[in-house]
């Protein structure tokens, strides 16, 4: 991990942030290269699930309103257990600090990490002072927005962008189901302690997708017999780690069903194709007693790395219908679809009839809303004295029974409203990086000489060739400069680096994963043929230069 970091910092890649005053922990920024890579590794997130998957993106704000994370629970419930200590006073995260000590904390309750931290002495480890009680620290950046001091939060997960927007999604999609959004974006957590580099962060890069489902239709998807064969290493539940192709962990019920399924499969391939090695990836179900509360089913993709043993990247979790059913009861907005049967049928129903002539005196203008309320209501949620309790601007009001009336009728009935399930592929982007960079990086000993290689995916590489002249003389740095613009012009991303020999720049473009190095020689001048030399086998060919582009965008 040293090396890896010692090299992200001196190349570019990585810096910690703040550095001249004094820095922060949880916080990285992305150098020239660093940038260049994630900006691949999120454009080939986007080939694989908006153009390949058809989940159109959409970009929200980063600060939201309170109402929202109320809704969706974080206010409430996105914290984390924290102990601090009585000497130096600096603040721990309790579960992680028992984790370190060997204990497997998923699933424990404050009052059993507390009992643990105890029976395993765990102390201050920057100080060796006493620890306090376990209390509850929420992880959510909080604000005031505007000079009236509205309640603001800035967003732990870019999902409930995607949930607020349901009925103006639907509409774009011609309202018809299944429809996939997708968002990537920043998340920020406050983090008690960060400690583990890209793993932990406070500011963070996030990548997800909200498939809005018909709940009685999920157990198919369309497509699912593309990768029904696809082979996975999988940790169900609380048995032991497996190999199994995807079609056999449906059938055996041990996935869910096939759009949760497909969407793991479709992780797995990203995965290895930003350059994390197959046999490092597996698929872990969450045990019942670590299961969100909302989920039916969550699997998270984890990569085997050398300093942090298995590190989840991605989650994958049918989330049902939670979270429209929340943002539903806070705001008092319907957000239900409409499902056509393949016939229509003649039903008696019973309804609620607002009396709007009885609602206008006492809710004026917002009349409509309520009486809108009403109807969308269910008659069996009426109370003992036949008034009715709904969710008007985020609080209960109560209506009164004068005020709508209860009737049978008969009706042709076209369709259904049902509120959409939600599958949700959840990426880390960080994390991914981290991992890409750690897979990649290796030392070898060619000709007695050791040398650093990072042997990314000419995908996610940060540039696609370098260009360099033999010497700085006789006409070859100018015939460089040609390739180079040439190559530019083609849409390449190409590093042209003139300074020391020609062996310290092969080192330097080796180093920070440059999959091609072309090179100008005397020989180009006579034949109009560069060297281009293999980062990986170091191998070298002749290419014509009006050929090199085609060669190349092959290639890579």
């Amino acid at each position: 991990m040293e090396d890896i970091l010692e090299l992200a910092k001196r190349r570019g890649f990585l810096w910690p942030s703040f550095e001249i005053y004094g820095g922060a922990s949880g916080f990285y920024d992305y150098g020239p290269l660093g940038a260049a890579l994630k900006n691949r590794v999120e454009n080939l997130w986007r080939r694989f699930f908006v153009i390949g998957e058809g989940y159109m993106e959409i970009s929200s704000p980063n600060l939201g309103v309170s109402e929202i994370f109320v809704a969706s629970g974080h206010v409430g419930h996105f914290a984390d257990p924290v102990v601090s200590c009585s000497e130096c006073g600096e603040s721990f995260r309790a579960d992680h600090l028992l984790k370190e000590s060997g204990v497997e904390t998923d699933g424990m309750s404050y009052e059993e990490i507390e009992s643990g931290l105890k029976d395993k002495g765990v102390i201050c480890i920057s100080c060796g002072g006493e620890l306090s009680k376990i209390s509850t620290f929420n992880l959510m950046f909080k604000t005031a927005i505007g000079a009236g001091g509205r309640t603001g939060y800035l967003r732990p997960e870019t999902a409930q962008n995607i949930f607020i927007l349901f009925n103006r999604l639907y509409e774009f999609y011609r309202k018809k189901l299944p429809f996939g959004v997708a968002q990537l974006g920043r998340a920020y957590r406050n983090e008690i302690s960060p400690r583990q580099g890209l793993l932990r962060l406070r500011e963070f890069s996030q990548a997800e997708i909200e498939v809005f489902v018909d709940p009685r239709s999920k157990e198919t998807h369309p497509r699912f017999s593309e990768v029904a064969k696809v082979k996975l290493n999988m940790v169900p539940g609380e048995r032991p780690e497996a190999e199994m192709v995807a079609g056999e962990a449906v059938k055996k019920g041990i996935i869910a069903h096939e759009f949760l399924a497909y969407h793991i499969v479709r992780t797995y391939q990203y995965l290895v194709g930003v350059g994390i090695p197959s046999d490092k990836i597996r698929f872990r179900q969450h045990k019942k007693t670590e299961m969100a509360h909302y989920a039916c089913d969550c699997w998270d993709a984890e990569v085997r790395t050398e300093r942090y043993g298995w590190v989840e990247v991605v989650g994958i979790a049918d989330r049902t219908d939670y979270d429209l059913k929340s943002h539903i009861t806070e705001s008092g907005v319907d957000m239900s679809a409409f499902v056509r049967f393949d016939a229509a049928q003649v039903v008696e129903k019973t309804i609620l009839a607002p009396h709007m002539k009885k609602l206008g005196p006492v809710f004026r203008k917002d009349a409509g809303l309520v009486g809108e309320l009403i109807s969308n209501s269910d008659p069996t949620g009426l109370k003992g004295d036949g008034s009715l309790d709904i969710t008007f601007n985020g609080e209960s009001v109560n209506v009164k029974p004068e005020m709508f009336e209860v009737k049978t009728v008969v009706e042709r009935v076209e369709g259904e409203k049902i509120v959409p399930h939600v599958i949700e592929p959840s990426f880390g982007i960080d994390r991914i990086i981290y991992c890409i960079l750690e897979s990649a990086h290796r030392e070898e000993e060619r000709s007695g000489e050791m040398r650093t290689v990072l042997s990314l995916k000419p995908v996610v590489a940060p540039y696609d060739v370098a260009v360099f002249s033999l010497v700085s003389k006789d006409g070859l740095d100018e015939k460089a400069v040609e390739v180079f613009e040439q190559l530019k012009e083609k849409g390449l991303l190409v590093l042209f680096d003139t300074s020391g020999t020609i062996g310290r720049r092969y080192a330097r473009s080796d180093e920070i994963g440059v999959p091609k190095a072309i090179t100008v020689d005397f020989r180009t001048l006579d034949d109009s043929t560069v060297t281009v030399r293999n980062r990986d086998t170091m191998e070298q060919e002749r290419v014509k230069i009006d050929e090199l582009a085609q060669v190349l965008t092959k290639t890579l």
